[in-house]
């Protein structure tokens, strides 16, 4: 029933799903759940998020079977569904929480109870090749004390550069820029502000925008998105392995 007490949900889980949700769900049910530009409905008022307990009800409809009602499937498999619906769960469950007076007793659970040591061999493993421990994340644990935001930012590639430079006027490691090919051969190259199946749009190294038809004035286009592989491997990150490097990334101080 709405309104009903689940068991807290896990850390790592959650924040998997936030991400998921960001790049699947966002579009159509808002950043804050309450309804997005595209249409989709309030999932904070939603009789289904509101009485779902463990993916019993989200999971279906994240694989299509409302289809017939214009909610398309979402291709993700059992484990990242069931990571958006936890998600979903644990934002309700904030906004139940709003008002009223404090709990006397609960903990909230903790997310350090992976292993470092398995952190550190899937660190060499999979993220060694980009980040190293003595230059992007020095002392990562002592500029992000706080073990949850830690784990947010290593999912969502969070950088040095970016924490250091919270405006975004320089040039970090997230920046998707663009390399445009004109018919004439020469290239225009900026950072990526729009894009779509006619236009896209550059920001040049002089501040300016241009902004091409792609049918007509473009005869060959190379995207550079640095996080395509943070998300990529969203798929691909077990709770065990999230809970692993964070434990891991925490040492580093």
């Amino acid at each position: 029933m709405p309104g009903q007490r689940r068991a807290p949900g896990d850390p790592a889980q959650i924040a998997r799903g936030k991400l998921l949700f960001g790049i699947n769900c966002r579009g159509c049910h808002g950043a804050d759940l309450r309804g997005g530009d595209l249409g989709g409905p309030n999932l904070l008022r939603s009789q289904v998020a509101l009485s779902d307990l463990n993916g019993e009800l989200i999971v279906p409809i994240i694989h299509g079977s409302r289809q017939n009602m214009g909610m398309p499937a979402i291709p993700l498999n059992d484990a990242d569904a069931n990571a958006v619906a936890a998600y979903v769960r644990s934002v309700i469950e904030t906004i139940q929480r709003q008002g009223a007076p404090p709990s006397s007793g609960e903990q909230v659970p903790s997310i350090l109870i992976g292993n470092a040591d398995e952190g550190k061999a899937y660190f060499a493993t999979k993220c060694a090749g980009c980040h190293s421990v003595t230059n992007d994340l020095s002392k990562i644990a002592s500029r992000i004390p706080d073990p949850k935001q830690l784990q947010d930012a290593w999912l969502a590639g969070g950088t040095r550069e970016e924490e250091e430079d919270p405006e975004g006027t320089a040039s970090t490691a997230r920046t998707v820029t663009a390399t445009v090919t004109l018919p004439s051969g020469e290239t225009v190259e900026g950072k990526l502000v729009r894009i779509d199946d006619f236009l896209i749009t550059l920001t040049l190294a002089d501040g300016s925008q241009k902004t091409f038809r792609r049918t007509e004035n473009i005869s060959k286009l190379l995207i550079h998105d640095p996080l395509k592989v943070h998300r990529d491997l969203l798929s691909q990150y077990t709770d065990k392995d999230i809970h692993d490097v964070t434990a891991y990334l925490v040492t580093l101080k």
